[in-house]
């Protein structure tokens, strides 16, 4: 009964403290790709990523119903880092729904034009607010708008202490004017939230513990690849407790609540908590430790690399390569080191039984395009004049003397002088399962098999390679087929044996293969990545690292000529690919299981 009250009670004064209208609540989740497209289209980095950020502490004034109801003590405000852009998980700000969707969007317009540092909020914040309004005078009527809006919300100054009323006085000439104020007043609290600036960085990402006697890497399973985003944490380190087991006094007011720090090795504890996440969600501030136990009362295991007599097989002493260092905005040389392979007992073996009919189909339709005839343009001799042509060194020389240009067009067979080099992502996140009989390494295998059998029969040259690395010195770079190599059954059996690899370090990969691709003669030059996921490694390749060195990587491959092309199943692969290949510089395959039949008909719709 006690209990029944209690919770009766809570949800009372709770509702009755909020200021909140949950009616016209706008969620992050709703406008996210919104705000994440004016973000990034104002100018804001793509590189960042655009999340909800979890309540941060908020020391303001309370009214008598919010201290009574215990809440307030926290709020979701916009902010912003190095790595990402931080934005409420929820907006009910305003009585109106447009009003809260145009607060998301007017954040990330004004971080757009900002960057995560401030020498003084208050001022900053209206140098920001004045910028953005001259660059795009259309945001203004939203502005005011809102600004209407929310001066309504705010406490009358005349019901403040007289120490606050000179701040608020303060605060609201600066959000009616921008960049009018230079001096706020001291004050003991904080004004009430201002929604429409941003807040300094809570910091809530740190480091992860590195354990340097074991280096313990988790896969992240196709499970939580499919769930949706969560706000990040508060976290804190605090120093190991060294403390030995003995006798436990049970008292009652000691049970732990999960926001109490408990002396648990998680790091070597290899059992699951399948309760793990919600609790996680559950925490304010997550608290980490590292743990200082003695080396010799550890067994060292190196759990990445199998043993030189199980590995594949190494192909000379290694490739260094540079990395880009975003920080740095510079090129590192020689910071990782590639090591070409082949897989391990491989031999020969023919195409597998059930990929023969898609093959025998696919090799049908590619042989017919050596015997294909289109119209080529701009010809020294042909049967019909260009007319486009014509027109152009008609207008050009009337200018001056107009370069020596073909004036026909000939209709004959197509000259296919093109290479092609299928990079695949063959890391550890492609030994999850995509249903009940099929891993992701297994679809690849099948989309490899049917691409050198279309290949093959249109005579194109070509390439395959797969990539995993461990950390920047172990980059494996596992060929399958090389330029001067002919597609049969070793190459077939290669691509059988191969199993799932490590990490994925896309970078260095991309470098060695845009070096093996770039010394073919060809006029056109294609690079297709085959992955599942984004580019990550357990070093300090993660986030924004990972990316902008990928990044760096296309720029020089499409530099040098070639075309990188970009076949993923990551279904959120919309959040980073465009940044990394274009808008049209890839494709997201929604049934994974489609992929090899759909492989080859992407690149025949790439090389037509």
């Amino acid at each position: 009964m006690e209990e029944w009250v209690g919770s009766i009670w809570h949800k009372y004064i709770t509702k009755k403290a909020s200021t909140d209208f949950d009616e016209a609540k706008v969620t992050f989740a709703q406008v996210s790709k919104s705000a994440g497209m004016i973000f990034r289209a104002l100018g804001g980095s793509p590189a960042k990523r655009v999340e909800a950020a979890a309540a941060r502490d908020y020391i303001v004034r309370r009214s008598f119903l919010q201290k009574i109801s215990g809440s307030h003590h926290q709020l979701s405000l916009a902010w912003q880092d190095e790595t990402s852009l931080r934005l409420p998980e929820s907006i009910a700000v305003f009585p109106s729904k447009s009003l809260n969707k145009n607060l998301y969007l007017w954040l990330a317009a004004l971080a757009a034009q900002s960057d995560e540092k401030f020498n003084h909020w208050a001022k900053d914040n209206q140098a920001r607010v004045l910028d953005v309004l001259q660059r795009y005078p259309s945001l203004k009527t939203r502005y005011y708008a809102m600004l209407e809006a929310l001066l309504q919300l705010r406490p009358a100054i005349d019901t403040l202490p007289k120490a606050h009323q000179a701040l608020e006085k303060s605060v609201i000439q600066a959000l009616k004017e921008p960049g009018s104020v230079t001096h706020f007043p001291m004050a003991n609290y904080a004004p009430q939230a201002v929604y429409l600036w941003l807040y300094p960085s809570a910091n809530v990402q740190i480091s992860p513990p590195v354990d340097n006697e074991l280096n313990h890497q988790k896969k992240e399973s196709s499970k939580n690849k499919q769930e949706s985003k969560v706000a990040r944490k508060k976290t804190e380190r605090i120093q190991d407790p060294h403390t030995r087991d003995g006798m436990m006094v049970f008292r009652l007011e000691n049970l732990f609540s999960w926001s109490e720090f408990s002396k648990i090795n998680r790091a070597e504890d290899d059992t699951d908590n399948e309760d793990a996440q919600r609790v996680a969600e559950d925490l304010d501030k997550i608290t980490l430790s590292k743990q200082q136990n003695q080396k010799t009362a550890k067994l060292k295991v190196d759990l990445d690399l199998p043993s030189a007599s199980e590995d594949d097989i190494p192909l000379g002493a290694g490739l260094k390569l540079p990395e880009w260092d975003y920080k740095l905005s510079k090129l590192i040389d020689d910071r990782c080191l590639l090591q070409p392979m082949l897989p391990k007992d491989s031999s020969a073996k023919k195409l597998p039984a059930n990929l023969s009919s898609a093959a025998k189909k696919i090799r049908s339709q590619f042989q017919q395009l050596q015997s294909v005839k289109q119209w080529h343009k701009a010809q020294p001799q042909g049967e019909e004049l260009d007319i486009s042509a014509w027109l152009d060194f008609h207008i050009q020389s009337k200018q001056g003397p107009a370069p020596q240009k073909g004036l026909y067009r000939s209709f004959k067979s197509n000259n296919r002088d093109l290479s092609c080099l299928l990079l695949a992502d063959i890391s550890m996140s492609t030994d999850a399962h995509i249903d009940d009989n099929n891993r992701v390494i297994d679809v690849i295998q099948s989309s490899m098999l049917l691409f050198g059998e279309a290949l093959e029969a249109v005579g194109d040259e070509f390439a395959m390679y797969g990539f995993s690395s461990v950390k920047r010195h172990h980059v494996r770079f596992t060929m399958l087929k090389n330029f001067a190599e002919k597609y049969n059954d070793d190459v077939r059996g290669r691509i059988q044996a191969l199993q799932p690899g490590f990490y994925t370090r896309m970078g260095a990969a991309i470098r060695q293969a845009t070096k093996v691709l770039s010394a073919q003669k060809n006029t056109q030059k294609l690079l297709l990545i085959l992955t599942d996921g984004k580019p990550n490694d357990i070093d300090h390749y993660e986030g924004r690292f990972g990316i902008e060195d990928t990044h760096q990587a296309i720029l020089e491959a499409k530099r040098l000529g070639l075309r990188p092309f970009c076949i993923t199943i990551d279904q959120q692969a919309d959040e980073y690919l465009p940044y990394l290949f274009g808008s049209d510089g890839f494709t997201v395959i929604l049934n994974p299981t489609a992929l090899p039949n759909k492989l080859p008909h992407l690149y025949h719709q790439l090389t037509s």
